[in-house]
């Protein structure tokens, strides 16, 4: 690895390569450049996850010629189609590295299972709303129990904002959740269940279910689970497939083959 990024520095495939290296005994996101090419003795595989691909979009913010190189497992990869998607990134401008999945060593639950989540035995609690249950298994509940756990876990929010800080598809200029006349700004705790239900719906068809917002969030509220069911609706409706492909438009879900017929509209209580 360390000799494919040194080639890609020297012949200028790219400008700077998003890695880890070890600070005191800790690995953290750097930029590894052609200017000091001996820090690549210290690029490390971590089992720790940060969003590369958010300091990505955030470096070619400042400077869109950059041409980038960075480790990616799965989710990694998935984010990069959705920024490709909605043009936040260049594919053209990006080098990947790919890397195997690993469970992260910060929580038991926050891994790369998105494909086959495991099934949960007991998923019933008391209170709220089990973060591993599946989404066949919530459905049990009837509709106003569903509503009282979930509220139970917004309850729970502290708007520190580490989910959406965290998140690599989030990159509005402009955020709803610091918009005065949705979100009070200055409210602590947040008004639920706005403050999260406005995040979940500008997630669907957008996470790419990577569980960082779930590992980042200190009171330990399902988001996963939350916007699994957003994002499943999303492929139910207009079978899109998040983080799937680099091709797929989201401003084009029903396919090139579908074409929608105008409907009248009927207005009533007026002569026009």
């Amino acid at each position: 690895m360390q000799d494919t990024v040194k080639a890609w520095l020297e012949n200028g495939t790219i400008d700077v390569f998003l890695g880890y290296k070890k600070v005191d005994n800790h690995p953290l996101p750097h930029c590894f450049t052609k200017a000091r090419l001996e820090e690549l003795e210290d690029l490390v595989v971590s089992p720790d996850r940060y969003p590369l691909e958010k300091i990505a979009t955030h470096m070619t913010t400042a400077k869109p010629e950059v041409k980038i190189g960075m480790l990616a497992r799965d989710c990694t990869q998935r984010a990069l189609n959705v920024l490709y998607i909605w043009n936040q990134l260049d594919p053209e401008k990006i080098q990947t590295l790919n890397v195997n999945c690993c469970p992260s060593p910060l929580k038991e639950k926050a891994d790369c299972s998105y494909l086959r989540p495991a099934t949960v035995g007991d998923y019933k609690k008391e209170k709220g709303v089990n973060n591993a249950a599946l989404l066949e298994q919530l459905s049990e509940y009837g509709q106003e129990e569903r509503l009282g756990r979930w509220m139970y876990e917004f309850q729970k929010c502290i708007k520190c904002y580490g989910c959406r800080n965290i998140c690599p598809v989030c990159f509005c200029k402009e955020c709803s959740l610091e918009h005065e006349d949705l979100i009070k700004t200055g409210a602590l705790p947040p008004e639920i269940p706005v403050f999260h239900l406005i995040r979940a719906v500008h997630m669907a068809g957008r996470c790419i279910d990577c569980g960082l917002c779930e590992e980042a969030c200190p009171m330990d509220i399902p988001l996963r689970l939350l916007y699994r069911k957003v994002n499943d609706i999303v492929a139910q409706v207009f079978d899109y497939k998040t983080g799937t492909s680099a091709s797929q438009s989201p401003f084009n879900i029903l396919g090139d083959s579908v074409t929608l017929e105008p409907k009248p509209i009927q207005l009533t209580g007026t002569d026009s």
